[in-house]
């Protein structure tokens, strides 16, 4: 084993990126058992609230695995990936087959599940986007993304709305795209699909819901602007 005394700050990122090191580069393979936190704490030059910390972190990457009485052990030589990570290396047409799942399912919700204050919810949000087609693109980007969002909302599941979350920033750009290519012109891009969304979830019209979802994501062209 071999580690480098660290400097004074931060410690604890220093410390964990020094034993990421060893644990990804197979100086600790899958299974080891790491050194007590005293020899790890003398071998870094920091104190053992440090190397406690560094270990907690790694195991937030799962990289480690603290034991009950036994130590900590090696658990994986990669860190492993959270959705962000994995929704910015994919590709825009991959996004886009789970946006379709996750938008085609939540209209279907929300259009069973709406409360009328969802459905008050949904129309302002549309009328939102309708006045911001008129005025500046960035206006109207945020308004479509928050009448989608807005729909999501209202399926009423809180794991459902969180995943969407993560796909606002790639839902943004894409607009963003979409405009700057076609811009808003008088079709308010898409506005009769938006309306007929918001009606069917009004009504309570599942099927229509998620059919006019479906329509409105696959006609959307993913072609990014050179």
């Amino acid at each position: 084993m071999t580690l480098r005394s660290i400097q004074p700050t931060p410690l604890v990122e220093q410390a964990a990126a020094q034993l990421r090191e060893q644990i990804t580069g197979g100086s600790w393979p899958v299974g080891t058992k790491l050194p007590g936190e005293t020899t790890l704490a003398g071998s870094l030059g920091v104190g053992r609230s440090t190397v406690r910390e560094a270990i907690r972190a790694l195991a937030g990457e799962g990289l480690l695995q603290p034991r009950q009485g036994a130590g900590v052990f090696v658990l994986a030589t990669e860190s492993r990936t959270d959705l962000a990570d994995h929704l910015r290396k994919a590709s825009l047409a991959d996004l886009y087959e789970v946006r379709m799942m996750i938008e085609t399912r939540a209209a279907r919700l929300a259009a069973e599940r709406r409360t009328p204050a969802d459905a008050a919810a949904l129309e302002a949000a549309l009328e939102r986007r309708t006045r911001a087609a008129r005025r500046s693109d960035e206006e109207f980007i945020e308004a479509d993304v928050a009448l989608h969002t807005a729909v999501v909302a209202a399926a009423g599941n809180p794991v459902l709305t969180a995943l969407f979350e993560q796909f606002v920033p790639t839902l943004r750009e894409a607009l963003t795209d979409l405009v700057r290519r076609s811009g808003r012109a008088d079709e308010n891009l898409g506005h009769a699909a938006h309306a007929a969304l918001v009606a069917a979830v009004a009504e309570g019209n599942p099927d229509r819901a998620e059919t006019v979802v479906s329509e409105e994501i696959t006609s959307t062209p993913l072609r990014r602007i050179p």
